[in-house]
């Protein structure tokens, strides 16, 4: 995604795509609102949320985004994700189509309970 290095997750949003800034700002802050302590860094070129150990992190590509809550926090909506592009762990949201914000906040507070509860699992 963006060449040059941002520092911050709010300089990775603005060097992102124009098309998917709404959406990354919006992901951006219902993760904050999940998770208001988590750590906020930017590992891999990718920003991330961590408390104290991975929570998830977000992508932004040509035309789409990926949120990444690990395969932990998509095995209990795997369900609901029928209609939504998926791999193992990344949920993928084309910029075209309308962010399913309450299914990214539960997703994001299922991952938050499970990691805060040392779920052996939960890491990976």
């Amino acid at each position: 995604m963006p060449k040059n290095h941002p520092a911050t997750i709010a300089e990775y949003i603005q060097a992102a795509p124009r098309a998917g800034q709404p959406h990354l700002r919006r992901l951006y802050a219902i993760l904050k609102s999940v998770a208001p302590e988590a750590e906020e860094t930017i590992e891999w070129g990718t920003p991330f949320f961590v408390e104290p150990r991975f929570l998830f992190a977000f992508s932004a590509h040509k035309a789409h985004l990926s949120f990444a809550p690990m395969a932990t926090g998509l095995r209990c909506v795997r369900k609901e994700l029928e209609n939504h592009e998926t791999t193992k762990n990344f949920l993928q949201i084309a910029y075209g189509k309308p962010l399913p914000e309450n299914l990214i906040r539960r997703i994001a507070k299922r991952r938050l309970r499970d990691v805060r509860q040392r779920d052996d699992d939960a890491f990976w």
